[in-house]
């Protein structure tokens, strides 16, 4: 039985409320894009909880070798409960934890790149974590702003907070993911727009983890306290409710489209 949102950590809540509904469509888009084939070493970058490498392991199989490194050892924690033959290392994405004569055929970030402090660096070290001819993909969300769900959720979550720079948003243009990827000296790149319809079974949850969320990017987050918080976040899913329910479906669900860039390229 899943425990109250309260009694969980936000990793916990992470892989339970987001991975299945939001994230796991998307890495089954970018893993076969990819295609990595049995044997083959796989690196997964701000990994999180894993998604993207334990679907990478089920491809290359116990003869290959999976990495995934995330900055976050809560998150690494939840990721090896889920899948404990996969190699978990902590890491910075901009100083990998690798071994100096280690290499991968497929390199993956998913929905990570927009919050380095680094963008190009963080890339040249996926190209120094590539073996020649190895394939990278790096997948960032569209902006809001073509996204009618998530804009109207920002636009209210705006109403109590003031103006919202969405980091998750930041490299939603697929140019600026193009320059950073030949700032880096990738070639060979291809960008495609992959878009799904995603479905919470219990959209109220998303809805507040995204309030949350809104408020921790908004400016005034640095100087309120708690008990503040709390009470604008949910004064967001009050006035968000609404909208949640013109975009429930017949059985219930919440359910909107979102897009995300994919770009791949070898080196």
């Amino acid at each position: 039985m899943t425990l109250p949102f309260a009694q969980r950590s936000f990793p916990e809540i992470y892989e339970q409320e987001l991975v299945g509904p939001l994230f796991r469509p998307f890495a089954e888009s970018v893993i076969e894009e990819t295609a990595p084939a049995p044997g083959q070493r796989v690196l997964d970058i701000a990994c999180g909880t894993g998604i993207v490498a334990r679907l990478a392991h089920q491809r290359v199989g116990n003869g290959g070798t999976v990495v995934g490194v995330d900055i976050s050892p809560l998150m690494l924690a939840v990721a090896r409960s889920m899948e404990p033959r996969i190699d978990w290392r902590e890491g910075d994405a901009l100083a990998l934890p690798l071994r100096p004569d280690e290499e991968f055929d497929v390199v993956i970030c998913q929905q990570g790149l927009q919050f380095f402090p680094d963008r190009t660096a963080g890339v040249r070290e996926m190209r120094r974590a590539l073996e020649p001819g190895g394939r990278l993909a790096i997948s960032t969300w569209r902006p809001d702003d073509e996204l009618p769900f998530l804009r109207e959720l920002r636009r209210i979550a705006e109403r109590h907070v003031g103006p919202i720079a969405d980091r998750r948003h930041s490299l939603g243009e697929a140019g600026d993911l193009e320059a950073v990827l030949l700032d880096a000296g990738f070639r060979e790149i291809r960008l495609t727009t992959v878009s799904h319809t995603v479905r919470f079974q219990d959209g109220t949850v998303f809805v507040r983890l995204n309030a949350m969320a809104m408020v921790g990017m908004s400016a005034e987050a640095k100087t309120m306290g708690d008990d503040e918080r709390d009470r604008l976040v949910q004064a967001i899913v009050r006035d968000s409710a609404a909208l949640s329910s013109r975009n429930t479906d017949a059985h219930g669900r919440l359910a909107y489209l979102i897009s995300s860039n994919v770009a791949t390229a070898t080196r």
